[in-house]
């Protein structure tokens, strides 16, 4: 079993681990702390039943003010070993409630890589992301990089009830 938590300052250097084993793009210690003081709600760990960070997911908000309010997934990554459980869609959805609830954004954006075809298959189909533009060159590498957004529904079209949704948390291993 695995469950979902809210991050806090222990968990930073697992996150980072994580990020190291999964991702291209690496973060200095510092920007992860930057994000749990400034968006501690946005940042959510799976935690294996030995306590080990399997996966996680770092956010924040945008503070450009000349732009409606949003939030924007800066990483999301799930060890090798536990995918396919469904842990990156309920870390997702766990963060992105949070920025509906706590800080009323409209919707959230991210960055993906063109080539990475399973990311692409997750934001697009089970979580309904939709392509806003193109960057090219977005990656240190070179690549160019999907801008995507998921708009959030109004509080009155939400159709299921808080109990439903805590349901959706809880993630088998």
């Amino acid at each position: 079993m695995v469950s979902i938590r809210q991050a806090n300052v222990n968990d930073l250097l697992q996150m980072q681990t994580t990020n190291l084993w999964c991702l291209p793009e690496n973060y200095q210690m510092k920007y992860y702390f930057y994000h749990l003081l400034s968006w501690p709600q946005l940042l959510w760990v799976a935690e294996d039943f030995d306590g080990k960070i399997v996966g996680y997911v770092l956010a924040k908000m945008e503070e450009d003010s000349s732009q409606p309010r949003h939030g924007h997934i800066t990483s999301l990554s799930v060890l090798r070993t536990h995918r396919k459980r469904g842990i990156a869609t309920a870390l997702m959805r766990r963060s992105q409630k949070e920025m509906q609830d706590v800080f009323s954004a409209q919707y959230v954006s991210l960055h993906v890589r063109k080539s990475n075809r399973a990311a692409f298959h997750l934001y697009s189909v089970t979580l309904s992301y939709q392509v806003h533009d193109v960057e090219k060159g977005y990656y240190a590498d070179g690549e160019d990089a999907y801008d995507m957004r998921c708009y959030f529904a109004k509080e009155e079209e939400h159709a299921e009830g808080p109990v439903e949704e805590m349901k959706q948390m809880q993630v088998s291993a």
